[in-house]
């Protein structure tokens, strides 16, 4: 890796995340649904891909990016196991750009990363500009409004299953082996264990993939071993030609041990989801 003190850009090595996912049968991650769908094999998450950037942006920011940082990212092309891909992150006043690419030079994802809360975030961009979803359009989601509300999820990672994580990750990092901080990919995964609450009503079968994600780490570092407590909001609702896409945010507070009650924020994570419609009967 360098980093080039005038331009203020940092560029990793490529590297080959792992799709760990790969025996979800019937997921995106499954080889054989993703090649249905028209994709060449099954997906590596494209939370997994969030972690290649944190070395740059902490040798950018300072430990500082682990108690207010945040990390927003657009995924453009999805990659499959063991695709060796590459992060740059290029310093800004108010924000840092990010992008990654493959050896052969195609886009995987774009994005932005800052101190503290950023109103003009990538996913914050993209979601203002996107055209809601009209009456009737959605089939898939078509029982989910906009609004729905769900509070105090438990949500928790496992000191074990943190360090089985860090095991394949692409950067195990000190501050992740040694005090047990969460990476951007470890956030993803806790938040995500409210997703069967928030598409309770979303029809099925059907397959979704992250079409973004953003991380924002309020009062952190956050650590594995901890009890956290989730409320999920959903935002917005979008279609193309061949996707039906919802955005919900997860904000989660520590668990009091004593009152089992949520403290202050602590961090927040914004999703897009995409579901293909080529895998719901709705669409056949």
């Amino acid at each position: 890796m360098s980093v080039a003190d005038a331009a203020r850009v940092w560029t990793g090595e490529f590297r080959k995340p792992r799709n760990s996912a790969a025996q979800a049968k019937g997921s995106i991650h499954d080889d054989a649904t993703a090649a249905k769908l028209g994709f060449k094999g099954g997906t590596v998450a494209g939370s997994i891909h969030m972690d290649q950037f944190v070395p740059g942006l902490v040798e950018i920011y300072g430990s500082r990016w682990f108690e207010t940082g945040a990390m927003s990212l657009y995924f453009t092309q999805p990659t499959v196991d063991s695709e060796a891909v590459r992060a740059t992150v290029e310093a800004g006043e108010a924000r840092c750009r990010l992008t990654m690419h493959n050896e052969a030079g195609a886009q995987i994802c774009e994005g932005t990363a800052s101190l503290g809360h950023d109103p003009q975030s990538e996913l914050s961009k993209r979601l203002a500009a996107q055209t809601p979803a009209g009456p009737g359009a959605l089939r898939i989601l078509a029982a989910m409004q906009i609004g729905d509300e769900h509070h105090d999820l438990p949500i928790r990672i496992e000191p074990e299953g943190h360090a089985d994580y860090l095991e394949r990750a692409t950067e195990p990092l000190a501050e992740y082996r040694d005090d047990g901080v969460l990476p951007p990919a470890q956030l993803v995964h806790m938040t995500h264990m409210t997703r069967k609450a928030v598409l309770a009503k979303a029809a099925q079968p059907s397959v979704g993939l992250f079409g973004a994600l953003e991380v924002e780490q309020i009062a952190g570092p956050l650590r594995a071993g901890v009890d956290y407590l989730a409320r999920t909001k959903v935002l917005k609702f979008s279609e193309s030609p061949k996707t039906e896409n919802v955005c919900y945010e997860v904000i989660f507070t520590e668990k009091d041990a004593q009152t089992g009650k949520g403290g202050p924020d602590l961090g927040r994570v914004l999703y897009l989801l995409r579901f293909m419609k080529g895998s719901s009967p709705l669409w056949a």
